[in-house]
C-alpha cells in the first residue's frame, strides 16, 4: 500500500489501535500471510464505534472475506441483531463461519455467497448501516442501490476511498471505479458525508436524509 499517512504517524496510530481477542488475531495473522483483505484493528474499531453510535441493529455487509468486518459489526450490534455477511468465494464464507462461531457471534450473522448486490436485493427490508468493501469496479454500483436500502439516519460505510492514492491519477478499472464512486456520492442528494477520513486506506462515512 502506498503511504496514504505519513509512516511514523502510522506506526504512532497503531498503538493505539484496541485490544482484541485470540480469534481476531488469528485473523489478522492469517490475512497477513496469505494476503486476504481485511480492515484491520483501526478501522474495525471504527466501525464498532458508528455502529454503537447508531444503535444498528440490522446491517448489510457487502463484501465480507473471512469475516474480521464481520465480527466488529456484530460484536457492536449485539445479540439481538441481524448481521449480513456477503462474498463471492465459498471458501471465505466456510472460514468466516468458523471464526463466527468461535467469537460467539454466529447466531445473529446470516451468511450469503455469491455477487454481494444480488444477496442485497434478495433480502427485503431496510438497514441500519450498509458496509461497502465489494471488488472496487463495484463501487458506483453500490451507490446506486444503496439509497433506497438504508433507514433515514441509517450510515452508509465505504472502504478503500483513497485505494492507495491511486484516486488522484486512476487507470486501471478498480481506480476509475472508487474515483467514480467519490466523485458520484459528492453530488449525491441522498447521503450527507463528511470527509474522507484517512485511517489505513480512507473510510466514508455517510448518512441517509
Amino acid at each position: 500500500m502506498a503511504d496514504i499517512i505519513l509512516p511514523d504517524i502510522e506506526t504512532y496510530l497503531a498503538g493505539f489501535a484496541p485490544a482484541r481477542d485470540p480469534v481476531l488475531e488469528e485473523m489478522e495473522r492469517r490475512a497477513a500471510k496469505e494476503d486476504i483483505p481485511i480492515v484491520g484493528p483501526l478501522v474495525g474499531a471504527v466501525l464498532f464505534q458508528l455502529a454503537t453510535l447508531r444503535n444498528a441493529r440490522r446491517i448489510f455487509e457487502l463484501g465480507s472475506a473471512i469475516g474480521y468486518s464481520t465480527i466488529w459489526l456484530a460484536r457492536a450490534a449485539g445479540a439481538d441483531a441481524e448481521i449480513h455477511y456477503s462474498d463471492g468465494s465459498e471458501d471465505n464464507a466456510r472460514r468466516a463461519r468458523g471464526y463466527f462461531e468461535r467469537a460467539g457471534v454466529a447466531s445473529r450473522i446470516r451468511v450469503h455467497v455469491g455477487d454481494a448486490l444480488t444477496a442485497l436485493a434478495d433480502t427485503p427490508g431496510e438497514f441500519d448501516l450498509l458496509f461497502n468493501d465489494v471488488d472496487k469496479e463495484g463501487y458506483p454500483a453500490v451507490l446506486e442501490a444503496a439509497p433506497a436500502r438504508l433507514k433515514r439516519g441509517g450510515l452508509f460505510l465505504t472502504d478503500n476511498t483513497l485505494w492507495k492514492g491511486r484516486v488522484i491519477h486512476p487507470e486501471s478499472a478498480a481506480d476509475c471505479g472508487v474515483a467514480t464512486f467519490n466523485e458520484r456520492l459528492k453530488q449525491s442528494r441522498a447521503f450527507a458525508c463528511v470527509s474522507i477520513l484517512p485511517v489505513r486506506d480512507g473510510v466514508t462515512v455517510c448518512v441517509r436524509v
